[in-house]
């Protein structure tokens, strides 16, 4: 799977967590283990690199310390897996990247 990081932040080691967009139209996760393979957790921070109109489509979780967990397809192939600087304790997920199309606000009355 092809993939261009869009930020990093939330640790001290190598910038990670990181937030990817891949060549599948997706978003890709790298996060701290949860003891779920599905399931990483990821600082607030990480929402703020996703790409401009688009948001990550899958539920989120506030832990309440400043990172939510969220689900995902856990990333298992090979190549791209050695590409990703992880620690041992990070993992990978895909999730859908979903377009946004409202922004909020009060319709006007016309």
């Amino acid at each position: 799977m092809g993939y261009r990081v869009l930020g990093k932040g939330g640790s001290g080691k190598d910038g990670c967590p990181a937030l990817c967009a891949t060549d599948e139209g997706s978003y890709l996760l790298v996060g701290w283990q949860t003891g779920r393979p599905e399931t990483v957790e990821i600082p607030h921070l990480l929402l703020g690199f996703a790409e401009s109109r688009t948001f990550i489509g899958a539920p989120m979780t506030d832990t309440g310390r400043g990172t939510f967990t969220l689900s995902g397809r856990p990333v298992t192939d090979r190549e791209t897996l050695e590409q990703l600087k992880m620690e041992d304790y990070e993992t990978a997920i895909e999730v859908p990247k979903t377009e946004r199309t409202y922004f909020g606000g009060v319709p006007d009355g016309n």
